[in-house]
């Protein structure tokens, strides 16, 4: 069995006026993330995880931010294309491993919800999607979030 281990980072600024998205799961925020796509900071460092995983380009290689195209795009159709990337090299997940860094919102309430969409979006059992909430405590800008997610993918043969 081969292995292969991909991590993604993303972050955003906080914009009113927008959904906040994490997960691809709609949040109860006064304020969505700053972005040229949704703005999902989430999908898009589970998206790159995928993408490093398999020796690919970055998120923003494959879906560069000045392409029209993308523009208030479904962090979604990312993902998609990383599986379809990732599945086209005979891998498939094992596990993921995210934290979201926040001061707010509370990701707490929401933990369950993300992972079961996760779970369906990534076709990867639950209990194998491990989500946490971390807070700053002070420390940097409190404007926004930023994700962090390992992905470990492996490839019989």
């Amino acid at each position: 069995m081969n292995f292969r281990i991909g991590l993604g980072f993303d972050a955003h600024e906080f914009e009113k006026g927008k959904t906040l998205k994490l997960g691809g799961v709609s949040i109860d925020f006064p304020e969505g993330l700053k972005g040229h796509s949704d703005g999902d900071a989430l999908l898009h460092s589970i998206t790159d995880a995928i993408l490093g995983a398999i020796g690919e380009q970055d998120i923003g290689e494959v879906f560069p931010d000045n392409d029209p195209r993308w523009k208030d795009a479904d962090s979604v159709i990312f993902l998609k294309e990383a599986l379809k990337r990732m599945e086209s090299k005979g891998y498939r997940i094992v596990n993921i491993d995210c934290v979201i860094i926040t001061e707010r919102p509370k990701i707490a309430p929401y933990k369950e919800a993300i992972k079961k969409n996760l779970s369906e979006l990534l076709q990867v059992p639950i209990q194998n999607i491990s989500l946490k909430g971390k807070r700053r405590e002070g420390l940097c800008k409190e404007n926004g979030l930023a994700c962090f997610c390992t992905v470990l993918l492996s490839h019989e043969g």
